[in-house]
């Protein structure tokens, strides 16, 4: 559980830098340039992903059940994930109304991940990973809202091409991820 936690806190803890020391951020780019603060960033961010996975794929080899979800959340989740895959296209998608109306697409869609999967797990791994992300996506999504507002940033208008490409990027790369990876790479069965 070690390696997980100190996995979260490197991860969340750089991608939460704007909020808690966004002075930092402005001293590391005035000093290193843009350049050298997107290196640094990509390096910490990709070093705080490998320690979560390692530290979840841990964890789980000694699992401490907290609760057991009833089956038809883990078919909700479902659901939950196929939306988060769309907010999460629409956060890359140019011009689509989603991210002109609620600005950070992206947050949105972790938000509902976690959650979904709050619902559907009852590990303490689970949990922890879970519940730390679903925490640190809404903190972050209220702040960036409240930032967005501070500065008076408005997102471009959105088109009904930008829709229907974020829903079907989101549905495919869902799908992909459901019904293969998930699999694969996690080694869990989302249907099975």
């Amino acid at each position: 559980m070690t390696i997980l936690l100190l996995g979260l806190l490197v991860f969340l803890g750089i991608h939460s830098t704007r909020v808690v020391a966004d002075g930092l951020r402005t001293r590391m780019i005035a000093k290193h340039g843009e350049g050298g603060w997107k290196a640094l960033y990509s390096v910490l961010s990709l070093g705080g992903f490998v320690l979560l996975v390692w530290g979840f794929s841990l964890a789980r080899q000694q699992p401490v059940l907290l609760y057991v979800p009833p089956p038809a959340l883990k078919h909700a989740n479902a659901l939950f994930t196929l939306v988060a895959f769309v907010l999460v296209a629409a956060a890359y998608v140019p011009r689509n109304h989603v991210k002109q109306k609620i600005g950070h697409p992206m947050l949105a869609g972790t938000k509902l991940w976690a959650f979904g999967h709050l619902l559907a797990t009852g590990f303490l791994h689970d949990v922890v990973l879970f519940g730390a992300l679903l925490a640190w996506a809404v903190v972050l999504f209220i702040v960036s809202r409240r930032r967005d507002r501070l500065h008076g940033m408005t997102y471009p208008p959105g088109t009904v091409t930008g829709d229907v490409l974020s829903v079907a990027i989101g549905i495919g790369a869902w799908a992909t991820f459901a019904f293969w990876a998930h699999a694969h790479w996690i080694g869990v069965y989302p249907f099975g």
